[in-house]
């Protein structure tokens, strides 16, 4: 059975910095795709980064420049690294891994920033 342990979130000022990390255990197949994605109340669950097994990235605009997606194959594990920090990113933060027809999802962690 496939498991995303997620962990990271937390309260931080705004201009602060989080990195919120991802642990995929369990899976058969082969990971394509790991990324993040987020929910802020009242709005629909939005892309933030995404990144394929060869490394290519995909940021979501708001976020460019302020934030890092890495994964490393070996571990199944995905991070990503939020700088800059903004009220506007205060949100759940949802692990997501991609083999050719599968989708999993983390249970979610909570990032809140303070202005």
């Amino acid at each position: 059975q496939v498991q995303l342990v997620e962990s990271g979130g937390g309260l931080v000022q705004a201009g602060g910095s989080l990195r919120l990390s991802c642990a995929a255990s369990g899976s058969s197949f082969s990971i394509n795709f790991m990324g993040w994605y987020r929910q802020a109340p009242g709005n629909q669950r939005e892309l933030v980064a995404l990144i394929s097994r060869g490394g290519s990235t995909t940021y979501t605009d708001s976020v460019k420049g302020r934030f890092t997606i890495s994964r490393d194959n070996a571990k199944n594990t995905v991070h990503l690294q939020m700088n800059s920090l903004k009220s506007e990113d205060t949100a759940v933060y949802y692990c997501n891994i991609r083999g050719v027809s599968e989708v999993y999802w983390g249970q979610g962690t909570q990032v809140t920033v303070s202005s």
